[in-house]
């Protein structure tokens, strides 16, 4: 499919309902408002689209954006464009998904969450802990970078009482990849977790809820999947 054949599908595909919820969130124009389960099905169709994915989220179009996260090219994506791509990102379901996800998979997934932490700019470290998130989800914990993640991990009750409303939020949803995705790294994040407690963020005018870490890892263990890896950090 060409990059207008696409933006046309993806048209036809957007709802004013879906978009207003879209909005809700924090999404900005331009979007049509696509369901992600309509996504998906464009995704079978195209497939693998490099070229493609790259013009899709240069258009600045919030779906196009996201569909373009689910079919990049693992092995094509460089450290230069997933930095545009996450500079570029202007909502959280691009930054600390799509963007996290296409980071994830690439060869570049560790080395860009740890810039992205530490940068000064609020919504890179957004991305960054959610790279650590998709990374944890997917790969073993010996293919990572331990002790910088166990470091994080130390830091995080202290990073989440400083830290500004999306950061909390990405923060405690690394805690619990830990206690979910690492048998290594389960008793580490259950303690940390129970430091944490409730954490406080603002969720706009939505019904969102932040997941008490504790709970969440609690629940994962008493399920049996502690360690239980996913075949890819998408979703």
């Amino acid at each position: 499919m060409t990059l207008e054949e696409t933006m046309f599908v993806l048209k036809q595909f957007g709802s004013e309902q879906t978009k207003k919820t879209h909005r809700k969130h924090g999404a900005k124009e331009p979007l049509f408002g696509v369901k992600v389960g309509d996504l998906k099905k464009l995704v079978k169709k195209i497939k693998t689209n490099h070229t493609l994915a790259l013009s899709l989220f240069e258009t600045g179009n919030s779906d196009a954006m996201y569909l373009a996260a689910l079919i990049n090219d693992d092995k094509l994506m460089d450290k230069a464009t997933l930095n545009a791509w996450a500079k570029k990102a202007n909502w959280y379901m691009i930054s600390e998904y799509a963007v996290a996800w296409a980071a994830a998979e690439s060869a570049h997934g560790m080395v860009l969450a740890k810039e992205w932490i530490n940068s000064s700019e609020n919504k890179l470290k957004c991305t960054g802990y959610a790279t650590l998130t998709a990374l944890l989800s997917y790969l073993p914990i010996e293919k990572l970078d331990t002790d910088f993640i166990i470091k994080e991990l130390k830091k995080a009750p202290e990073t989440i009482k400083t830290a500004e409303n999306r950061v909390k939020y990405c923060t405690n949803n690394f805690v619990i990849s830990c206690g979910s995705f690492s048998a290594e790294l389960f008793p580490l994040a259950t303690e940390i977790a129970a430091a944490i407690g409730i954490v406080k963020v603002n969720m706009g005018e939505t019904s969102c809820k932040v997941p008490n870490a504790k709970d969440y890892i609690q629940k994962v263990e008493k399920m049996g999947r502690v360690g239980k890896l996913k075949k890819t950090a998408r979703c």
